[in-house]
């Protein structure tokens, strides 16, 4: 289905207007001067945790351990991400090194 000018022009500014709205609304709500609720800071004190623990679920739901490479470059990614993690205790450093050696293995070893 193609899309006339206006509809594409409408989507982009519905889109963008979305966007600034969940960009600008919290810092409306919840000033610097004023303190947020505890229910808020609590929000923000477990919820990186969450998304950590279901991003690994996500990454690993299509793993079959019975066919193919058996998981075993999902495993030694891992385990290369738990490694650079304990190692410098930096967060980028760790997905990226385990999603660069993942692409590697899938692409150069485990073809």
């Amino acid at each position: 289905m193609t899309m006339s000018v206006w509809q594409g022009i409408a989507t982009v500014a519905v889109v963008a207007l979305g966007t600034m709205i969940t960009r600008f609304v919290p810092f409306l709500l919840f000033p610097e001067s004023k303190e947020p609720p505890r229910f808020v800071r609590y929000l923000g004190k477990v919820l990186p945790y969450a998304m950590t623990g279901l991003l690994v679920v996500y990454s690993l739901k299509d793993v079959s351990v019975v066919s193919g490479s058996h998981g075993i470059p999902e495993a030694i990614a891992m385990l290369a991400i738990i490694g650079l993690h304990l190692w410098k205790r930096n967060m980028l450093l760790s997905i990226a090194g385990g999603t660069i050696l993942y692409m590697l293995l899938v692409q150069l070893v485990f073809v």
